[in-house]
């Protein structure tokens, strides 16, 4: 075979892509046909969060796609033939007075497209009945993006036997864009795929059977090898991360948006460069200590970036503001001038060592930070100046499933000592943090903003932890990354010394310092 043959075979393989309709009639194809994304993502052998990213702005490719363009036009041609026998059957049928209804197709150009007719503005429907606002409970007779809602705020009333309802996180605010935020619907209990792939996943009972049955499943492939196992799960930890977070979401209150639009200062400048976000890492050694000589110790602190994973996460897509106060219902990046701090001497810099003064882009556990300092409790320093944010509804609470179920997984793990888990749980948590944004290894989640948030978390998680200690009336030395804080005096009053998430273990010991004080680490 020539070369040129050989390229014409090659030419002969790639076959044209399959069309796919724009992204809103992905999913409104598949809510009008009463699927779920579970099951749609069963079907195509894929996790509902990859479902997620095609129906918000990605596209598949390969097999996928052709699978994928094959069940839509399959779904489009059976709601056709089902819209045409219902008309046929309407048209026999007497109007009756009093009877009649008018529902309003997903796809009607008056109330489901934007005015510039993009398509991708609310998806209202008419109801035959009406059904609770999922906003207040009262009676609404439309459906919002698949959901029952009232239209205006004045419409939204409490029940006359409740007490008014508590907007939820992400409720549309004055500065929010008109789409109210969507919530989810619990997901149906169906089985499994079976396939060899997923023979780790099969019939559980709940999330952390999910991590069991994988350790147990790689032990047994790889023959009780504990090595052989481990890095067979630390290859799959990301995907792994993935399923377990879609099992924590089962019928969680709103929907994980998974490929959001993402403004430019999330965007990395070049290909091995960084975005604008500034982390507040902590990197700050203690220039003098006490005069003396002290034994220093090195505190570790376990599980910085699981405990992280309980902050305050934007659901949707981020919405630029200008000119506002703080509004703690919501979580995103804010353009900030941060404070004067004038206790560097003996407590790291909240802002983290910084080059250039002047204005930068803080994430919200470090905006957060700041104005605690700043409040009456503290007083430590002056409150942050705002400038801009990009935000969006927000709660604290949107990945605590996942977390909770890794933490027992791991507290399992340390009681037991199975350390082929503890490897694999912490892989899991590490890589799900650190391959969320711009990344090749994670194409299921696209979330940028998350990974900076909580990352930042875990560094203000840190700094509390160095408040305390100086609160209580440990001297300080160092605070570096996540986990490591350096202390002299009675550490184990302040702190409970052991494995778990909440308590701390020793990681090393010296003695610094001289009689007219030096600087920290010319003692180590």
């Amino acid at each position: 075979m020539s070369d040129f043959d050989a390229i014409d075979s090659l030419l002969d393989a790639v076959g044209p892509q399959a069309e796919l309709p724009p992204c809103h009639v992905r999913r409104e194809l598949r809510e009008r046909a009463r699927l779920s994304k579970a099951q749609v993502a069963r079907a195509l052998g894929v996790s509902p969060s990859t479902l997620s990213g095609w129906e918000s702005g990605r596209d598949p490719a390969g097999e996928i796609r052709t699978k994928y363009a094959y069940l839509l036009d399959g779904l489009n041609a059976k709601l056709a033939t089902g819209s045409e026998t219902e008309a046929a059957s309407a048209a026999e049928q007497p109007v009756t007075s009093g009877t009649a209804a008018t529902v309003t197709p997903l796809s009607s150009p008056d109330l489901g497209q934007d005015e510039d007719g993009d398509g991708d503005g609310d998806e209202v429907e008419l109801l035959v009945a009406p059904e609770p606002c999922v906003l207040c409970g009262s009676p609404a007779g439309q459906r919002v993006a698949g959901f029952a809602q009232h239209l205006t705020p004045a419409d939204c009333r409490p029940t006359a036997t409740g007490a008014p309802a508590a907007p939820p996180a992400g409720q549309p605010t004055a500065h929010t864009s008109k789409a109210p935020l969507r919530t989810t619907r619990p997901a149906r209990a169906t089985e499994r795929s079976k396939g060899p792939a997923r023979h780790a996943f099969q019939e559980t009972s709940g999330p952390v059977d999910l991590i069991r049955e994988a350790v147990q499943g790689a032990l047994a492939e790889h023959r009780g090898d504990v090595d052989a196992a481990t890095a067979a799960l630390l290859k799959r930890a990301i995907p792994d991360a993935m399923r377990l977070l879609d099992e924590t979401r089962k019928g969680a209150r709103y929907d994980v948006i998974a490929h959001p639009w993402i403004p430019d200062i999330l965007k990395k400048q070049t290909a091995r460069g960084a975005d604008q976000i500034w982390e507040a890492r902590p990197k700050w050694t203690r220039h003098e200590l006490p005069p003396g000589r002290h034994q220093v110790t090195a505190l570790d602190m376990n599980g910085a970036y699981l405990s992280a994973l309980k902050t305050h996460l934007p659901l949707g897509q981020l919405e630029h503001s200008t000119g506002l106060a703080h509004d703690r219902r919501r979580s995103g990046v804010h353009l900030i001038t941060p404070p004067e701090w004038e206790h560097e001497a003996v407590l790291p810099n909240p802002i983290g060592q910084r080059d250039e003064p002047g204005p930068l882009w803080v994430t919200e556990p470090t905006l957060r930070l700041l104005l605690r300092l700043s409040g009456p409790k503290h007083q430590l320093c002056a409150p942050p100046r705002i400038h801009e944010s990009y935000t969006s509804g927000a709660t604290e609470n949107l990945l605590e499933k996942f977390r909770i179920a890794l933490k027992d997984a791991r507290d399992t793990a340390i009681e037991q000592g199975d350390t082929v888990t503890l490897e694999y749980v912490k892989a899991m948590y590490s890589k799900f943090v650190s391959t969320m944004g711009e990344s090749n290894y994670n194409r299921e989640l696209y979330r940028p903003d998350w990974m900076h948030l909580i990352r930042s978390q875990a560094f203000a998680n840190l700094w509390l932890k160095a408040l305390k200690a100086h609160d209580e009336g440990l001297a300080v030395v160092r605070a570096m990354g996540t986990d490591e804080l350096h202390v002299i005096g009675d550490w184990r009053r302040v702190f409970a010394e052991g494995r778990g998430v909440t308590e701390v273990k020793v990681k090393d010991t010296y003695t610094a310092g001289t009689d007219a004080g030096e600087p920290a680490g010319e003692g180590e």
